[in-house]
């Protein structure tokens, strides 16, 4: 028939059988507005057709003003959303619901009547509900037959059930127990959609998605999984051993739970798989007989937890091994300042500043969380007590790692200090110009060149002090690159060559 309707007059032959029919009808909107009704519909409700159409069901017809007329409107719109939400037939064996009677008077008066409705999803070419077919039976005299019944004595129980009435109890029992089942499963559903852990309900030995929740989704990127094999659904979670672990709980009945399990998800459509720690647990569901008829996923993503642990742990082993570098500075320190300095109180002298050397460019590492300081502010720091304009500057701005930032320190701290001590910046008109600049982008060096000016007649030392050799030392050990001292008689000079890609840079 559904296809003999597009052909020709046979359309408008069905509308007038539908119209005809002697069984009320009526043809509702999926926002439940009425479409079109039958006169057997009309007849029974006592309504008028062009009074109807286009109203919302309840507003045309709320079933009266008594105190049950809420909860009859309540049971008629359940079953229709039902059959709409899930495009499967639903049926109501039985529901008070009153209609307008005749009436001599001003106001309406309703008259209650009983019906069984059965409420049917149409469906289009693509699965889409587009209309609800409503098919009503008034069984009102059926209901008052028994309870005429059951008013009587003797054989009033056998003809009770003769007409109906036990069969109609039994009816109305189903429905109201199927009603409470209904709201038992809703409150379950909705509170495993609002758990905050990933729950899902896989079907069958190929795991098909049943059901899961928005933290289910969320984990997997959103995706459209419902009603697919677990395998076609993930299809990236294959040879990751999870379809394994699914398909032996289905075979034994024995759980499977993980902890911070290593899991690649796609995130995204069209994304490659990331990595996904979670917590899960995987439990067999039997059936009333004890047969395994799926798999019951419950977990957490505790992806956020593990990276914090892990960065928790770099950080202490970072902290270690700068806590270790930073003794053996200071013991180096120590040791070289002890070598060049025989009386105990030039030793503590010189010690104490290098050690508040070393702490400023602490304090700058610490300002960035140890992520770097910037070439500029470590030499400033290094210099800035002999005067901000006897320091000329001379440069882009060039980010440096924590160890290096450490040995440029020690280095410019050792440059000022032999500058104030020996060279220009012991003299009233002494200057320094420090020039850098970075060549090679692909594999950065760092060119670097100190020149003092104006400052007393250069001699060179007729023996390496303590200072040219922690420059030499931290330069070609600790920054693996190459410096030139240069003692001319107009002005020390100095000149480096650092790569900045040395990878790591603890």
């Amino acid at each position: 028939m559904k296809h003999l309707a597009k052909s020709g007059d046979l359309a408008v032959d069905l509308a007038d059988a539908f119209d005809a029919s002697p069984n009320p009808y009526v043809l509702l909107t999926p926002d439940l507005r009425i479409a079109g009704a039958n006169q057997a519909y009309l007849d029974v409700t006592r309504s008028v057709r062009e009074m109807i159409i286009g109203r919302p069901l309840f507003a045309a017809f709320d079933s009266g003003p008594g105190e049950e007329a809420p909860e009859n409107v309540r049971q008629v719109k359940a079953s229709l959303e039902k059959a709409r939400d899930t495009r499967q037939r639903d049926h109501l064996a039985m529901v008070r619901f009153s209609v307008p009677a005749e009436s001599d008077g001003p106001g309406p008066v309703f008259e209650e009547r009983f019906w069984s409705a059965t409420h049917t999803p149409i469906l289009n070419d693509r699965g889409e509900v587009v209309w609800l077919l409503q098919h009503t039976t008034d069984i009102t005299e059926l209901a008052q037959l028994r309870q005429t019944t059951r008013a009587r004595k003797g054989s009033a129980r056998t003809l009770d059930a003769v007409v109906g009435g036990g069969v109609l109890a039994r009816a109305r029992q189903v429905q109201e127990d199927n009603r409470r089942l209904a709201e038992e499963r809703n409150r379950l559903q909705d509170m495993f959609m609002q758990s905050p852990g990933f729950v899902a309900v896989l079907a069958g030995p190929d795991h098909i998605v049943d059901f899961c929740n928005d933290a289910y989704r969320r984990l997997i990127g959103y995706r459209e999984v419902d009603g697919l094999p677990i395998a076609e659904a993930l299809p990236e979670v294959v040879g990751q051993g999870y379809v394994d672990m699914l398909d032996g709980v289905f075979e034994t009945g024995e759980p499977v739970q993980g902890q911070a399990s290593l899991v690649q998800l796609r995130r995204a459509p069209g994304e490659e798989p990331e990595d996904a720690y979670v917590d899960f647990y995987y439990q067999p569901i039997r059936d009333a007989d004890g047969a395994i008829i799926g798999v019951f996923v419950q977990g957490h993503d505790v992806t956020e937890g593990v990276r914090a642990a892990e960065r928790q742990k770099l950080m202490i082993d970072e902290l270690n091994h700068r806590v270790k570098n930073t003794l053996a500075t200071v013991q180096s320190i120590a040791v070289q300042t002890a070598r060049s300095h025989a009386d105990p109180k030039t030793f503590a002298e010189g010690f104490q500043a290098r050690l508040l050397a070393l702490s400023h460019t602490h304090d700058l590492l610490t300002r960035s969380h140890w992520e770097g300081a910037d070439l500029a502010a470590v030499l400033e720091h290094e210099t800035q007590a002999h005067g901000p304009h006897r320091v000329t500057r001379n440069g882009l701005p060039v980010a440096l790692g924590p160890a290096a930032a450490l040995s440029l320190g020690m280095i410019f701290h050792e440059l000022a200090t032999n500058a104030a001590k020996y060279g220009a910046l012991s003299a009233p008109e002494g200057r320094v110009l420090v020039d850098w600049s970075v060549s090679n982008q692909t594999r950065p060096v760092l060119h670097l060149s100190w020149r003092e000016l104006d400052g007393p007649r250069v001699t060179p030392p007729e023996r390496r002090g303590f200072g040219s050799r922690l420059i030499e030392r931290n330069v070609r050990h600790d920054l693996a690159g190459e410096v030139k001292l240069d003692y001319a008689n107009d002005g020390f000079s100095a000149d480096f060559s650092i790569p900045l890609d040395r990878g790591t840079d603890s």
